[in-house]
C-alpha cells in the first residue's frame, strides 16, 4: 500500500450475520507511520449500517480538520455519501420516490463529520486481497464476535 503522509487514509468495512441480525464494524487508520485499528458491534442491525458506523467511528478519531481517503468495499457508503446524499438534503431526507432515507440517522452524521474535513471515498473491491480492506474486514468480524459475547484474541 502506498500512502502520502499528510493524509488520513481509512480503511472501513462492516459485517453481518444475518441482515438483519448481530453484526460488526471495523476500521483500520493509518497517517504517517501512526496505525489504529478500531472495532465494535451491535446485537441487532444491518450490513448497510455497520458499514456507516465503521467510517464514522473512524472520522470521529479525527480531532482536527484533514486531508482524509475512506476505502470502503461498500457501494451503498460511497454512492451515498459522493452522490444520492445531495438530493436526500434536497428533498427532506427523502429519495427520489419520496421514501424516507434509511439510516437517514448516520447520514445526517457522516454528512456533519464530512464537512469538517477534505474527503474522497474511494471504492476497493472487498474480498480481493487489499491489504487494508482485508485488515477492515478482520477487525469488522471481530466486532461481531464481541457483539456476540465471543472474546477473540486481537
Amino acid at each position: 500500500m502506498t500512502h502520502k503522509s499528510n493524509v488520513v487514509e481509512i480503511y472501513a468495512d462492516g459485517a453481518c450475520k444475518g441482515n438483519p441480525g448481530l453484526g460488526g464494524w471495523g476500521a483500520f487508520l493509518r497517517f504517517g507511520s501512526s496505525e489504529k485499528d478500531i472495532f465494535g458491534g451491535e446485537s441487532s442491525t444491518t450490513n448497510n449500517r455497520m458499514e456507516l458506523r465503521a467510517v464514522i467511528e473512524a472520522l470521529l478519531l479525527l480531532v482536527r480538520p484533514c486531508e482524509v481517503v475512506v476505502y470502503t468495499d461498500s457501494s451503498y457508503v460511497q454512492k451515498g455519501i459522493s452522490e444520492w446524499i445531495h438530493g436526500w438534503k434536497r428533498n427532506g431526507w427523502r429519495t427520489a420516490d419520496k421514501k424516507p432515507v434509511k439510516n437517514d440517522d448516520l447520514w445526517r452524521q457522516l454528512d456533519s463529520l464530512v464537512a469538517k474535513h477534505q474527503i474522497e471515498f474511494r471504492w476497493v473491491k472487498g474480498h480481493a486481497g487489499n491489504e487494508g480492506n482485508e485488515r477492515a474486514d478482520a477487525l469488522a468480524n471481530q466486532g461481531v464476535a464481541a457483539a456476540s459475547g465471543v472474546v477473540t484474541p486481537s
